[in-house]
This record gives structure tokens, sequence and C-alpha cells, in this order.
């Protein structure tokens, strides 16, 4: 791995790659990221393929899980690792290889001139992203735009985010929810309802390198869709209690500006 690189635009900002059996292509991944930031957080989600055998890096930082905990179980490690260290803010960056280490950068940049939003990956497929990947997001788009009204990342399923730390545990840590496949989806419908804004920048997805990959179609696609259902009844109710909340609460008659004799 190399030695140098460019000073990074902000100390109290890291990366955290969840992994759970990548594979080899953990270790180029790792290369990669670490070429363009540090430090780098990499949670071993209880990996069983031996993928964990990272060597020893100056700025490389690794976690270990005793069982397999879920994505979002694995991220949460890595930010709370994070918060106990110092750290304000945490790239999150997929350990197969889809996104493009040199964008870092950038989003961290975006991250450091906005420190209270959410800075959020809006993928730029290529020819050769398979086409139930590309409609799957637009699907789970609408519905997380229903959500959100609009007010959320443009797309809810990338994993190539910028979260600020505070915010995102204390949110994250009032549901159970959100510890699997379905974190990126929750947090950013969560937070987009806290009031944490969205700013979204565009980065290109890259499947030709995809290695051993853990979604599976059928258990994760009903997952998201129960997650939507709740979020969108919440979602709801809450704005037919403000709603009736405004009907109900009587007009007050402004109080008549008088003027006293002299």
């Amino acid at each position: 791995m190399p030695d140098t690189l460019p000073v990074p635009i902000d100390p109290r900002r890291c990366v955290v790659i969840p992994s759970y059996n990548s594979g080899p292509l953990l270790a180029q991944t790792v290369r990669d990221v670490m070429a363009c930031w540090r430090p780098v957080i990499v949670v071993i989600d209880g990996s069983t393929d031996g993928s964990d055998g990272l060597p020893p890096t100056d700025g490389l930082h690794i976690l270990h899980l005793p069982t397999n905990q879920g994505k979002g179980a694995a991220v949460l490690a890595g930010f709370s690792w994070a918060i106990e260290n110092g750290f304000t803010h945490a790239a999150t960056f997929d350990a197969d290889g889809q996104h493009r280490a040199a964008d870092i950068a950038r989003f961290m940049a975006s991250s450091l001139a906005n420190p209270d939003a959410l800075i959020s990956g809006v993928p730029v497929f290529g020819p050769d992203a398979p086409r139930i990947r590309v409609i799957g997001h637009r699907v789970a788009n609408f519905w997380a735009g229903l959500a959100t009204s609009g007010e959320g990342p443009r797309d809810s399923l990338c994993g190539f985010r910028v979260y600020p730390l505070d915010a995102t545990t204390r949110t994250l840590g009032a549901t159970p929810l959100g510890r699997g496949f379905d974190f990126e989806t929750m947090t950013g419908i969560l937070l987009a309802q806290r009031g944490i804004y969205c700013i979204d920048l565009p980065t290109p997805i890259r499947y030709a390198r995809q290695g051993i990959s853990h979604f599976r179609y059928g258990r994760d696609n009903f997952l998201l869709v129960c997650i939507h259902a709740r979020l969108l009844a919440l979602t709801v109710f809450r704005r037919l209690h403000v709603w009736r909340k405004k009907i109900s609460t009587p007009a007050i008659d402004p109080v008549p500006h008088t003027v006293a004799p002299e």
C-alpha cells in the first residue's frame, strides 16, 4: 500500500468500509481507497473466507465483529469507533470495488463546506450495469421520495456517502431498523425527516469488477418493501396528525392596538 498521499482535507473525516466475505477484492479496494484518503476503518463483519488478512498499514484500522451482523450494523460499529476516536464525519465505501476511490476527496470537500449535510452519491450507471439493478434503484427512489417529499437523497441505495456522525448515530440509535441492506434507505429517509439536508453528487458505478454479492433479490427486496411501507405509513400518520392539530386549534383574534391617552 502507498506510504504517501495528498494531505487529507480534514483529519476528522475518515472512510468506513464494511466487509463480509468479500474475497480478494477487499484488499484491492482498500489499496485504492488508501491511495486517496486516510484513515480507513475496515469492519470485518464475521467473515469466514480469510479476506480479513489485510497487512498492517499506517492509517488502516481493522475492526472484527465475531459474527455476521449485517451491513448496517457493521457500518454503525465503524461509526462508533470513529466517534470514540475524535472523528466527526465518515464516508462509507463498498468493499466490492463498485465505487471510484478518486471521488472520495470530492465528496469530503463537499462535506467540509457543508458539515451539517449528508453527502450522497448518485450512481452513474454504465453499459455494464444489470438492467434489474437500474430498475430496482428507480423503484426504490420513487418510494423514498414519497416518504421524504423529495427532500432526501436522489438515490436511496447508493453506498457511497459522507455522513455527519453525531446526527446519524443519534437517528439510527432510536430505531432497531437499518442494520442490514436497508441501512442506506433508512438513514437517507430518517435524516431527511429530521431536517438534515442532502447534497447529491454523481459518481460512476462499476460492475465489471464486481466481486461476491451478498444481496439476495427475494429476501432483501422484500425487506426494502417492508421498510418503505412502514416509513410511508408513518409519514402519512405524521402529516395527518399535524393537519388535525392545525384544524382543531381555535383561531386567536388579534389583540386590538390601542393608544394610551396622553
